[in-house]
């Protein structure tokens, strides 16, 4: 993108977030209550993230797990761990939307690469590395594009083909495209942005 597309981009970014968190607010309210009454403190799940240039920062998220442990005093698995009203959140992307508040502050974009784990980032090659070379973003070409169900070789390629190839309307079009599928439920399950195993290869 040159200066005035970024310039543009960063308006929408504002603009969409804006407006979604405001249009959504009772809903989100409500979720928050929902979540501290049925899974208790804290609501939110926060994580350090890689962003553009691989800088540092805290995504949030509505947290859908709880905070079951064994006898040990150790976590149980996460699909243990994924209640009722967490599986529902994360069926309905619900879970995506304090990371608006990432938007605004400047650390996302609406749409851009995922924010993947700060340990994968040794891992990378220098193709995919180019990844970090634009804001994450709550969704992306990847995400439009299978999300779970393709491989992570698969996901890192399209997000560097959209890094090279990036522009307002591309943005729209995927953004578009992220709304008809959450309305369908599609491409959307229990897998996250963080893979059981070794993402990549080649590196």
């Amino acid at each position: 993108m040159n200066r005035t597309e970024k310039i543009i981009k960063r308006v929408i970014d504002l603009v969409g977030a804006s407006t979604v968190l405001l249009v959504f607010s009772p809903v989100f309210v409500v979720l928050f209550l929902a979540l501290l009454l049925f899974q208790g403190s804290p609501v939110f799940f926060r994580q350090q993230r890689p962003g553009k240039g691989e800088r540092i920062f805290t995504i949030w998220k509505f947290r859908t797990m709880s905070n079951a442990r064994n006898s040990w005093g150790n976590l149980l698995p996460d699909a243990e761990r994924l209640t009722p009203l967490g599986r529902w959140v994360r069926k309905t992307s619900l879970d995506e939307f304090p990371q608006l508040i990432c938007v605004l502050k400047g650390d996302m974009s609406l749409v851009g690469p995922r924010p993947l784990l700060v340990r994968y980032l040794p891992l990378y090659n220098d193709y995919h590395r180019r990844r970090h070379e634009v804001k994450p973003g709550i969704t992306g070409w990847a995400q439009v594009n299978g999300r779970n169900a393709i491989g992570w070789q698969k996901r890192l390629d399209l997000d560097v083909a959209y890094v090279e190839n990036a522009t307002i309307l591309w943005d729209l079009k995927i953004l578009w495209m992220t709304v008809k599928k959450v309305l369908k439920r599609e491409g959307i399950g229990a897998a996250r942005d963080v893979p059981t195993n070794r993402p990549f290869s080649g590196v």
